[in-house]
């Protein structure tokens, strides 16, 4: 190699293990950037709303979510990441996701709250404010 020269090495990101685990204030962050989402509490703990009706909670924990997604979305979302997605005995009957916030990536976590506007939000408000899936 001539002098003067340096080599550089670049990993593409795709194969770059991907960042995990994000704060409450960063959760906190995205759901109040969502149209008319508002937070207030859930059995002592800050949980927000859409139009009124249960988005998401963090349970008493303090390190995990509980997001009301669905049982499609919850079920795909435990079997591709199971240590990131799970569900307890107590809400096996809820179509609701539990998500491990020091393991979820902010990609995922960005989309598994999207998921739980549209799937919560009026009509109304899901046609004035259609979100980039």
């Amino acid at each position: 190699m001539p002098a003067g020269y340096t080599v550089v090495y670049s990993i593409p990101s795709s194969l770059m293990p991907k960042r995990t685990g994000v704060t409450f204030a960063v959760v906190r962050r995205l759901a109040l950037a969502l149209p008319r989402v508002e937070e207030g509490t859930a059995y002592g703990t800050p949980a927000f709303r859409v139009a009124g009706k249960f988005l998401f909670r963090l349970r008493e924990d303090g390190q995990t979510l509980a997001v009301k997604v669905g049982f499609e979305e919850r079920d795909c979302r435990m079997q591709a990441d199971p240590e990131t997605f799970f569900t307890t005995e107590h809400y096996h009957g809820y179509p609701t996701v539990l998500v491990r916030l020091s393991r979820v990536s902010l990609d995922d976590l960005r989309e598994v709250l999207n998921e739980a506007w549209r799937r919560n939000a009026p009509k109304r408000l899901l046609r004035d404010h259609p979100l980039e899936t």
